[in-house]
This record gives structure tokens, C-alpha cells and sequence, in this order.
């Protein structure tokens, strides 16, 4: 049966999350009317500003990260309508919950990390690469199992030997590069752990 790549009437949660990242950078990095170190993901000023778990992943470094950041929404938005997607509302709520799971992890990272070694990390991230790691890690499982259901919903995808091998390619590529200056490994490995985990409940 040949894939057909129009626009259906599950994009516009695809859209939505780029329009979004666009808008941001807009007000942040080209007018400037947003401070976006107020946005940041900062362990140690979590607990008095929480937003920050949700809004470091909608702001960027620069262009080449929003743009690398976009192409990431496409491609997973290509490999999930290949996998016959039938959720209107899956991406978005993938994004909210991936966020809280993804920072339970680097927060259990953090805490193991000060309590051995009496260090306590003191960093600053951004950027929506962490969802993007989080939703390859869920579809390296779903192309190859399939999932019929996310949390109760019907999302309908069905098991794809090429998207799987495409989206284990591209995983590859992408966690290789995050050993440069400048990119958080931490991020995208907690992001990966979570789309695993998120395909396994």
C-alpha cells in the first residue's frame, strides 16, 4: 500500500509545535522583546521557577538549532504517518508528558550525582532536541512492535522494518554528534530514556 505524505488532519498538532518554536525565537533572537535566560532549564532554580521545565524546550541557541530542531519535528512527523498515525492529539500530549519525564530523569541524574560525588550540576539547556531524541526512542520500538494505544487513546501505529531501520540510522548519526562542544549529551540521552519508556507503559 503506497504512503501518501498530503497534509491530513493530523498535522496541525506538527504544525502548531513548529509555529511555536518559530514565534519564540521571533521574540527572543530577533526582536529581542523576551529575555530567554528566564526560559532556561537551570537545576538549582527549579524548584522556585517550575515553568522551566516546559519552556526551555521552545526556545534555541541560534538559528542552526531551531533549524536542526525543525527538520527533527518533520522527520518524526514523516516516520509517524508512515506508521499510519491515528491520533489527532498524540505529538502534543508526547510533548507535555515526555517534558515532566524527561526532567524526572535528570533530576534522579543530578541527585545520584551530589550525593556520591558531592557535586551538584550547574548547567543551562535549551532547545526541543530533547523531545526529538525522546520521540525517536519511541519510534525505534513502535516501528518495530507497533502501538496500538498511547495512555488509553487509539494512536494505530503499526510495525515498519524500513522506518525502523531509517529512524535507528538517523538516532545514530544524531547521538554521535552530541558528544560536540556545546550539546547536551545529558539532554538527549534523558530524552531517549523517556521515549523508551513512554512506549513501554
Amino acid at each position: 500500500m503506497p504512503f501518501n505524505n498530503s497534509i491530513s488532519k493530523y498535522d496541525w498538532q506538527f504544525i502548531f509545535i513548529g509555529f511555536l518554536l518559530i514565534v519564540f525565537f521571533i521574540f527572543t533572537d530577533l526582536i529581542g522583546v523576551i529575555d530567554k535566560e528566564y526560559f532556561y532549564f537551570v537545576p538549582r532554580l527549579i524548584s522556585d521557577q517550575p515553568h522551566r521545565i516546559f519552556t526551555s524546550i521552545l526556545i534555541h541557541k541560534d538559528l542552526n538549532h531551531l533549524l536542526s530542531n525543525l527538520g527533527g519535528i518533520i522527520i518524526t512527523r514523516y516516520f509517524l504517518m508512515r506508521l499510519g498515525n491515528k491520533s489527532r492529539f498524540f505529538y502534543l500530549k508526547f510533548i507535555l508528558i515526555c517534558s515532566f519525564l524527561n526532567f524526572f530523569i535528570i533530576w534522579i541524574y543530578e541527585k545520584v550525582l551530589s550525593y556520591f560525588f558531592y557535586v551538584y550540576p550547574n548547567y543551562a539547556a535549551l532547545g526541543f532536541s530533547g523531545i526529538i531524541y525522546a520521540l525517536f526512542g519511541f519510534l525505534l520500538l513502535a516501528s518495530f512492535y507497533g502501538k496500538v494505544s498511547f495512555f488509553g487513546k487509539k494512536i494505530g501505529l503499526k510495525s515498519n522494518y524500513e522506518v525502523h531501520k531509517m529512524s535507528k540510522t538517523i538516532f545514530l548519526i544524531g547521538f554521535i554528534f552530541s558528544f560536540l562542544p556545546g550539546v547536551s549529551l545529558l539532554g538527549h540521552l534523558s530524552g531517549f530514556i523517556a521515549g523508551c519508556f513512554l512506549f513501554l507503559i
